[in-house]
């Protein structure tokens, strides 16, 4: 159960797509005064080294936040993807890619100036919840930020709906048990139960499983249903097909693809996205089946 971490993912091509759509859903909410929950289902440990034992094992950055900013698009960089390397940046020192912020550091350097706002995040795997605890206390946050380690699908039920009546939920846990499928799709739907006006994003993995090909399909049920909004974008920078090495031996093609599905997002979101979506798979792409969607009802 607690074999997955997302430190040997860090700065993947999932990561560039997730990070991209989060931190631009963001932005648009703080524009209001109002103030704003934040939850994390899946928060892992925050913070990630790219020159790491983890990270440089599966080497996923290569292919994913690294070859992006190594790479030379065909036009400048559209806001979304600008904004979201500047931010990556500024955890880093000039023309240094070594740190990599996972979604609660993206999340906090957004809300950081606004005290009437909160971050909720959960965690269940032992040694990146302690991880967690250390690196969130280095921002000295105080009670803007929590961490909850427990069950995130079931954690976020006691807080919705927040106070403020306004609330971001990021879920993407690491769906390796099959079951995670299954209770994404119960949470959302027992969310919108609870506080239908939130805002929902969703990430997965698009792999030759029927569940993670189900999800989005469920989501948008679930979306067009409780009669609100939705947006679904997916990234995919290489084939899916296996392979096979000089030897006869499987090579198996690692993530292909994967997805954002958003309920309730941000007005501007899709705009953004079509500048966004065309630049990730220039400099993204493995082979001649890197490709992108975008779409929305509701």
């Amino acid at each position: 159960m607690f074999s997955y971490r997302h430190a040997f993912h860090a700065g993947n091509h999932a990561d560039v797509l997730k990070h991209t759509v989060l931190l631009a859903v963001l932005r648009h909410m703080v524009q209001k005064e109002a103030a704003l929950t934040v939850f994390d289902t899946h928060a892992g440990a925050g913070l990630y080294r790219l020159d790491g034992d983890y990270a440089q094992t599966s080497a996923e950055a290569a292919e994913g936040f690294l070859k992006l900013v190594a790479g030379k698009p065909s036009a400048p960089f559209a806001p979304l993807l600008q904004d979201y390397i500047d931010l990556v940046a500024s955890f880093n020192k000039a023309g240094s890619h070594k740190v990599y912020p996972g979604s609660p550091f993206i999340i906090h350097r957004v809300i950081q100036e606004r005290d009437r706002d909160k971050l909720k995040l959960f965690e269940l795997h032992p040694t990146d919840t302690k991880t967690l605890t250390a690196n969130i206390a280095q921002l000295e946050a105080g009670r803007q930020i929590a961490i909850l380690r427990e069950d995130g699908f079931e954690g976020v039920k006691k807080f919705l709906p927040p106070p403020s009546r306004r609330a971001l939920l990021l879920c993407d846990p690491s769906y390796e048990l099959k079951t995670d499928y299954g209770r994404v799709v119960d949470m959302v739907a027992d969310a919108l139960l609870r506080f239908a006006t939130g805002t929902y994003a969703v990430w997965y993995p698009i792999i030759p499983r029927p569940e993670a090909h189900d999800l989005p399909k469920k989501l948008k049920t679930l979306a067009n249903k409780a009669g609100k909004p939705w947006l679904g974008t997916t990234l995919t920078i290489k084939s899916s097909k296996l392979l096979q090495d000089d030897a006869g031996e499987v090579i198996r093609p690692g993530l292909p693809a994967s997805g954002m599905f958003i309920i309730n997002p941000p007005h501007t979101l899709k705009a953004g996205l079509q500048q966004a979506l065309p630049q990730m798979v220039e400099l993204l792409k493995q082979d001649a089946n890197a490709t992108f969607t975008l779409e929305s009802g509701g």
